[in-house]
C-alpha cells in the first residue's frame, strides 16, 4: 500500500507553563522527531529535514497486527525513565554495542493516516483515541495527554525532563506548519560562566563574532564548558565585539582540551549568564542561549560552584 508523505507539524515557543481547559498537555521528548509510515511490511521514518532514517533503527518494526498507518512521534533512548539525547547520539552508529547498550523507542503522539484514510483534519481528541487503540509493538510507547498543565510541569521539573507541549483541543494536524495550536515550553537552567574568548564570525556575522567561548575556573585556568552563539541582537554583536577586541591577551586562559575550537582569547573578566537545557557527560552545556552579562566577579565562578554537581545544575 502506498502511503502519503507527511511533514511534521511544529509548535510555537511559549514563555512558560500554563493550564487551560481548552488545551491538552504532554511531555516534550529529547530525541529525534520522526514521521513513521508503515504499509504492513515496510517501515520508513522521515526526520524534520526529510532524511530517511529507518535503517538506523532496525528494532523499530511495528507489530504485525498494526494496520497500515502514519505516526508522528520521537525516536528516543530511554535511561532511568528519561529520554537521553546523549545516549541517542552514541547509538548513531550501527555497532553491536550501540544496538545492545542503547536500544531506541518510538514515542508515538499523533496518528495521521490509518487504513487508507487521512486523519489530519479530525480533531486532536479523535486522533488520540484511535491511536490509543492500536497495537504498535514492543519498542513503541504512547503517553496519554493530560488536561492539567500545572501538574505535568511539576513532573517535568521534578524529573528534569525536556519540557512540555500544549495542544489546543479540537485542533487539526497541519503538516509542515508551525502552528499556534501547538505550544512548546522548554525546561531550562541558567549558569554564569567566564568569557575566555570568542570564535570568528562567518557569513552574516563577518566583522563581529560567531560565539562566546565560556569556562569555569578549575585551578589557575578555565575549564571549557561550551560556546554560546544565540540570543544576541545585531546591536549586541557589534558592541560586544568592540569590547572583546580591547581585552585580547597573548595566551588562552583555558586548560588544554582537544575539542576546544580555534578562538581569539580574551582577558577572563566578563561573566555571561546563559540559559541551557542540561549538561553532557563531558561537562558541556546543551542548547545554550545568551541572556546577558552578570555583575559577578569572574574569579568566583568555579567548576565546583557552577558546574553540573550543584543542586540546580
Amino acid at each position: 500500500m502506498s502511503l502519503p508523505r507527511y511533514w511534521p507539524m511544529l509548535a510555537t515557543s511559549w514563555p512558560g507553563p500554563f493550564s487551560d481547559p481548552g488545551w491538552w498537555f504532554e511531555p516534550k521528548w529529547d530525541g529525534i522527531r520522526g514521521v513513521m509510515a508503515w504499509d504492513g511490511s515496510v517501515v520508513s521514518i522521515h526526520t524534520r529535514t526529510g532524511a530517511e532514517v529507518a535503517a538506523r533503527y532496525p528494532e523499530l518494526r511495528p507489530s504485525s497486527a498494526l494496520p497500515p498507518c502514519v505516526l508522528d512521534g520521537e525516536v528516543v533512548v530511554l535511561h532511568a525513565g528519561r529520554a537521553s539525547f546523549e545516549r541517542l547520539q552514541q547509538r548513531s552508529a550501527l555497532t553491536p554495542s550501540g544496538l545492545r547498550d542503547h536500544p531506541v523507542t518510538f514515542v508515538a503522539f499523533d496518528l495521521l493516516h490509518l487504513d487508507g484514510r487521512p486523519l489530519i483534519d479530525l480533531p486532536l481528541e479523535q486522533r488520540q483515541r484511535r491511536l490509543a487503540h492500536l497495537d504498535l509493538g514492543s519498542r513503541f510507547e504512547r503517553v496519554a495527554p493530560t488536561e492539567d498543565g500545572a501538574a505535568l510541569w511539576e513532573v517535568v521539573v521534578g524529573r528534569d525532563l525536556e519540557g512540555m507541549v500544549a495542544k489546543r483541543s479540537g485542533s487539526p494536524y497541519r503538516p509542515g506548519v508551525r502552528s499556534a495550536d501547538w505550544r512548546k515550553v522548554a525546561h531550562l537552567h541558567t549558569v554564569k560562566a567566564v568569557v575566555g574568548g570568542f570564535t570568528a564570525g562567518e557569513g552574516g556575522r563577518t566583522g563581529t563574532f560567531g560565539a562566546l567561548v565560556l569556562g569555569l575556573w578549575q585551578g589557575d585556568r578555565l575549564r571549557w564548558i561550551g560556546n554560546v552563539g544565540t540570543g544576541f541582537s545585531d546591536r549586541d554583536l557589534a558592541a560586544i565585539h568592540t569590547a572583546l577586541q580591547e581585552m585580547s591577551p597573548a595566551a588562552s586562559p583555558f586548560h588544554p582540551d582537544p575539542e576546544l575550537p580555534k578562538i581569539v582569547p580574551v582577558e577572563p573578566l566578563l561573566v555571561a549568564a546563559v540559559a541551557y537545557r542540561n549538561w553532557t557527560n563531558a561537562g558541556r552545556f546543551r542548547q545554550p542561549r545568551f541572556k546577558g552579562f552578570a555583575e559577578d566577579a569572574s574569579e568566583t565562578l568555579t567548576w565546583e560552584s557552577e558546574g553540573p554537581s550543584r543542586p540546580d545544575g
